[in-house]
């Protein structure tokens, strides 16, 4: 099927938008690989401190400078459930290089936060910066140069970006991400929903809130809803950075265990030297980050890929913007509805057909690029296939051609939704990214007064207050990165869906961020500039009409301009102490604008 011609513009627009940067990332690659591999490089003294701490034995394996040796870049801590599993990694890896002849080091731990406990609390705001601080943690772990490839163990919401960026400063070794797979399910999402809609209302007491919370969130893995930590998974199939199918296998599961054994051994037959040498430079280019895209437009992923898969393309020296998404959003149909999206679980999506599935759709269809690099060989066809054991030894077989529940996955020509699930929006409020793909159709236009808060525990207190009882557009600002880091504002997510549910007209505009968890309720966010940095949302007051359009993608205040340029921009509260957030004000000064990624690491968009 020849490529569709809107992929193949924007796919074009962004090699030639990136020639001058790309091609600045791609002679430092070739700087790094003309310094040579692994230890072989390192002086004897150097050699010596890189296996001091072995046992004897160890240490006899490790003599050899020219055996290949793989850095394991870890996020293992045991307060994430999918990170949880993570614990045993690292030996089923050693075991497995030594199999064949190699060996295996954690070259570096990274931090790992759980968004879904720092929800609400001071904590969030340091969570996008985590990303920055998690690629310049795994730029510290591969600082060792005494690696011939790395396996980055990492899932969620900001590690894997973190991972990614930081692995692609070294995109000379090749690099694969194994990851650890979803929890089983638990309390069906509807349930789960009801009872956080009634606490909402005061209906239910805290304990039966904990009791559904406990059996939605219940053991190892990741949580199962299609938030920002699987749509990571997508991302890392669409990029062929894992190994096929790898996504979504239960941890603690005979698969599982080979899947991370046939990662170590995949990482050592693909080093500098190998027939099959695949540097992580070659995988992550303009075409890779394309498929990303369109993964996430036609699973209806998160919205905080408009940050991360920015931020990881100008890792890599590709620049991406909004309209990039937003062109492509409207030519791949939505072919999933997972939670929130819709009622099922990303189990339930895998049983359906998964990733193989997706894949396959849309390579046939012409939305995505085949001629790729990926760490599995054979260009992204590779990824419609699913991995099994047979007798105990892992295979892979084609996924299958049909799906098997079509209220969770559906082929390209018979979609969910004509289009993505993303919209770029934009106008007199700025610039601001929409995801639609769970929004009924009589709430994507909303004109409505404008209700102003500074955070959203002030719109919180507005609804026990009983006080929002007509249509109104919420304007929640000094929440990008600048102002406080830009949390994720998922508190207000129950909220605005009960209002809906009531009757009124309602929508978020704001310059934080919803992530996976938006849903229901109509949300214009990342709004660029944003309120600390001279954007329009820091001069709205009570009472302004406000249109969020996005049908249209427009998102405008109807107030004229010279009564905007002569009201004095609001005073942004003080966020920069406590809870470690006086730790992170230099981020905060140095953050780019969220359309470049949000990011303190590059000097272009700082």
């Amino acid at each position: 099927m020849p490529i569709h011609p809107v992929v193949a513009e924007v796919t074009d627009r962004i090699i030639a938008r990136s020639r001058e940067s790309r091609s600045a990332y791609l002679a430092q690659i070739a700087a790094a690989q003309r310094s040579g591999p692994g230890r072989a490089k390192l002086s004897c003294a150097n050699f010596a401190h890189a296996f001091a701490a072995l046992p004897e034995d160890g240490k006899a394996k490790m003599r050899n400078p020219t055996a290949p040796n793989l850095g394991i870049v870890t996020a293992y801590n045991d307060m994430l459930s999918a990170h949880q599993p993570y614990e045993r990694f690292p030996d089923v890896i050693r075991a497995a290089a030594e199999a064949v002849g190699a060996t295996a080091q954690v070259a570096g731990g990274v931090p790992a936060m759980c968004d879904g406990v720092t929800q609400g609390r001071p904590g969030m705001e340091l969570s996008l910066f985590s990303r920055d601080v998690i690629a310049m943690s795994t730029g510290i772990a591969l600082s060792h140069d005494a690696f011939d490839a790395a396996l980055m163990l990492g899932i969620c919401d900001k590690i894997v970006p973190g991972l990614t960026i930081g692995a692609l400063a070294f995109g000379h070794l090749p690099v694969i991400f194994v990851p650890g797979g979803p929890m089983t399910s638990g309390l069906s999402n509807a349930e789960k929903a009801r009872v956080r809609g009634l606490y909402a209302e005061g209906k239910v007491s805290r304990e039966e809130l904990l009791d559904a919370e406990m059996k939605s969130y219940h053991g190892p893995g990741t949580c199962t809803f299609y938030g920002t930590a699987n749509t990571n998974q997508m991302m890392m199939e669409m990029t062929g950075l894992h190994l096929p199918g790898a996504a979504f296998v239960h941890p603690n599961t005979p698969l599982r265990e080979a899947l991370t054994t046939a990662a170590a051994q995949r990482a050592v037959q693909i080093i500098a030297g190998a027939e099959a040498y695949t540097p992580m430079a070659q995988v992550v280019d303009e075409k890779a980050m394309v498929n990303a895209i369109v993964g996430l437009m036609a699973t209806g992923g998160s919205t905080n890929h408009t940050l991360h898969m920015v931020a990881i393309a100008r890792a890599a020296g590709i620049i991406l913007t909004w309209a990039d998404f937003d062109d492509l959003s409207r030519v791949t149909p939505l072919i999933v509805k997972v939670y929130p999206n819709g009622s099922e679980d990303v189990n339930a999506f895998q049983a359906a057909g998964g990733m193989a599935f997706v894949i396959r759709q849309l390579l046939d269809a012409g939305l995505a690029h085949d001629d790729v690099v990926t760490v599995a060989g054979g260009g992204l066809r590779a990824y419609q296939r699913e991995p099994f054991l047979e007798d105990g030894a892992l295979v892979w077989r084609d996924g299958p051609a049909e799906s098997l529940n079509l209220d969770i996955l559906r082929p390209v020509n018979d979609p969910f939704q004509p289009e993505g699930g993303l919209r770029l929006m934009a106008g007199g409020l700025g610039r601001a990214v929409m995801k639609t793909s769970a929004v009924k159709a009589e709430h994507l236009v909303i004109e409505a007064p404008a209700r102003v808060f500074d955070d959203q525990d002030e719109l919180l207190a507005a609804f026990r207050r009983g006080e929002l009882t007509e249509d109104f557009v919420a304007v929640v600002r000094f929440q990008g990165p600048k102002a406080n880091g830009m949390p994720e504002l998922h508190s207000l997510t129950p909220t605005l869906v009960l209002l809906l549910d009531r009757g009124l007209k309602v929508a978020l505009v704001t310059d934080g961020r919803m992530s996976g968890a938006s849903g229901k309720a109509p949300a214009a966010i990342h709004v660029t500039p944003e309120a600390a940095d001279g954007g329009v949302l820091a001069k709205v007051q009570d009472g302004d009409m406000i249109r969020v359009d996005a049908v249209q993608g427009r998102l405008e205040i109807q107030v004229d301009a010279a009564t905007l340029a002569a009201r004095p921009a609001a005073t942004p509260p003080d966020h920069g102490r406590g809870f470690g957030r006086e730790l992170f004000g230099w981020m905060r000064r140095a953050a780019g604008p969220a359309e470049a990624g949000g990011s303190v690491l590059f000097e272009e968009v700082a």
